[in-house]
């Protein structure tokens, strides 16, 4: 079908079946009219005809104004007797149609209800108004009454119908809409936390490297064997830095791509190697923990890493010392950690590793670090230090701690564990889970 604009094609089906309704409507009345009052059949006469297209042309308007074509066609079906026809629900089909159609539109249950009945009682009670009555007329009474009745119950039926199909349709549509949302909303925060992965490691390379790269510099004339030394670590740090950075691209990688191998999430585990990469970067870190350390969950254990590692890195871009301290203070039920240092700014920064862009822009690093610690359920601060310098402190939550651990042979060490673990949060021949 050709579409010619607007609602064409949509008018001329509802054109079409208003005419065939119309039609059938005339045919009934006509078939009507065939039914004399002695119970004989005869063609329909002229009173006949006249009925069907008075009440058949009241049809149309019951879009608009379905009470008052209600109203009309119950009136013609009232005038059936007075013109010598047999009132039967043939005769009053239009009349039928149209308490089927208000009780349709009507916006009240009880106002459809009242015009039905009141249109089922008037067509019943003109019948004995006229000639004499008989207990064939009171058997006519019972059907002519029941037809407006049940059409009034099938509109009534169809209303609700449509109203649950639209109710179905427009929750179906909040859902759509609500998974939508869920979607949009999944997707910015998986963003938020791969750009944060994304900052921290290339932060922290790309210092490291930028660090490297100026003590090499600097004494390359002075000391070629350091400085050699110095270009060495700078192209393994460069090294890892294209291996974390290939890693969290990965994520983006699509369902159906090859798998790259996939390597454990950094932790407190990792930690010494962090020192130490500072340390050739020409920052002393100093490591001091309180308390006996215990496993972190995945998650905690890698926001704590990184915390520290975008603190130091941070330290070595912006605090103009040499030194920094990183503290761990385990309690029952949450782990403080801290990074501290005494510098005085970048302005103060003397030693080889400074940034060699002045002014740059605040980042995301401090932002960065109060997301991850929100995110397990933490809370982090971070401001300059009375005494001078800079201190980031961060509290995360801890599983229940277990008070007492038994060994292998049967003995209890209250907080300790035997062989390969810590006493009062000092590694014996091993790491305490996650932590150094």
């Amino acid at each position: 079908m050709t579409h010619t604009g607007g609602d064409g094609p949509r008018a001329r089906g509802a054109w079409r079946r208003e005419a065939a309704v119309t039609a059938t409507a005339f045919a009934l009345c006509l078939l009507g009219g065939v039914v004399r009052v002695d119970d004989t059949l005869a063609p329909p006469p002229a009173a006949a005809y006249v009925v069907a297209v008075v009440s058949c042309a009241l049809l149309p308007i019951r879009h608009r104004a379905p009470l008052a074509a209600l109203a009309a066609t119950t009136a013609v079906g009232v005038l059936v007797p007075t013109l010598g026809l047999l009132l039967t629900p043939l005769i009053v089909a239009p009349a039928v149609i149209t308490a089927y159609s208000y009780a349709l539109a009507a916006r009240s249950e009880r106002r459809a209800a009242s015009a039905v009945l009141l249109t089922s009682a008037v067509l019943v009670v003109c019948i004995p108004l006229f000639g004499d009555f008989s207990w064939k007329d009171a058997s006519r009474m019972g059907v002519v009454a029941v037809f407006p009745l049940a059409a009034g119950v099938l509109g009534h039926s169809v209303r609700n119908r449509r109203a649950y199909l639209a109710a179905v349709e427009e929750r179906a549509r909040r859902a759509e809409e609500s998974r939508d949302s869920e979607a949009r909303r999944r997707v910015a925060e998986e963003r938020v936390r791969i750009a944060r992965e994304l900052h921290d490691l290339v932060a922290h390379q790309i210092t490291l490297a930028n660090a490297q790269a100026m003590v090499a510099a600097h004494l390359f004339d002075a000391r070629p064997e350091q400085a050699r030394r110095s270009l060495g670590e700078l192209v393994e740090t460069t090294g890892d830095a294209l291996d974390e950075l290939r890693a969290t691209v990965g994520l983006l990688r699509q369902s159906g791509d090859t798998a790259a191998p996939a390597e454990p999430a950094p932790g407190l585990s990792r930690l010494p190697a962090l020192v130490e990469s500072f340390r050739r970067a020409g920052l002393d870190v100093s490591v001091h923990r309180e308390g006996t350390a215990r496993p972190l969950p995945p998650g905690v254990d890698l926001t704590a890493y990184r915390i520290v590692q975008e603190a130091l890195t941070n330290v070595t871009k912006h605090a103009g010392t040499g030194s920094a301290r990183v503290g761990f203070v385990w309690n029952r039920d949450h782990v403080t950690v801290t990074v501290a240092d005494d510098g005085g700014g970048a302005t103060a920064r003397t030693t080889p590793t400074a940034s060699p862009v002045p002014d740059r822009p605040p980042g995301y690093g401090l932002i960065g670090m109060r997301e991850r610690a929100t995110a397990v359920g933490g809370r982090l601060s971070a401001g300059r230090r009375p005494e001078g310098g800079f201190l980031v402190s961060t509290h995360l939550p801890l599983p229940p701690a277990r008070d007492t651990t038994r060994t292998a042979d049967g003995t209890t060490v209250d907080g300790t564990t035997v062989d390969g673990t810590t006493v009062d949060g000092e590694t014996v021949d091993g790491e305490i889970g996650g932590a150094p």
